[in-house]
């Protein structure tokens, strides 16, 4: 982190261990492509970003999915108003598929072990 001046320590891991998720890192990976969509495509007034969201596991992963879901329909209105193409519309739609599939498996996952 930049500028937090804490020093390393050998017991913590510096890449915490959701990083290594595939959900996170597809997840990841579209938001950034969102980003750089928005700030390319965008006018001023029209963008948007998704804020972190803090909580308990399950909550997080439900959040998450929430907002993946935004995502989806943002990019079905960022094509109805003429910002993106059916083409980018479909790629979109299926890394937000390809985002989906891990991350119900996490929440179903822990639903089951009861949160």
């Amino acid at each position: 982190m930049h500028g937090i001046g804490v020093a390393a320590d050998a017991a913590v891991p510096i890449t915490p261990a959701y990083r290594s998720l595939v959900a996170w890192q597809r997840a990841d990976d579209l938001f950034i492509r969102l980003h750089r969509l928005t700030l390319k495509a965008f006018a001023g007034h029209e963008r948007f970003e998704l804020g972190s969201q803090r909580g308990e596991r399950l909550q997080f992963l439900r959040v998450a999915w929430s907002s993946l879901r935004e995502a989806g329909y943002y990019v079905h209105v960022a094509e109805r108003l003429g910002y993106i193409s059916e083409e980018v519309r479909l790629d979109l739609e299926a890394e937000i598929r390809k985002v989906a599939a891990p991350l119900m498996g996490l929440i179903r996952r822990r639903e089951s072990n009861g949160g």
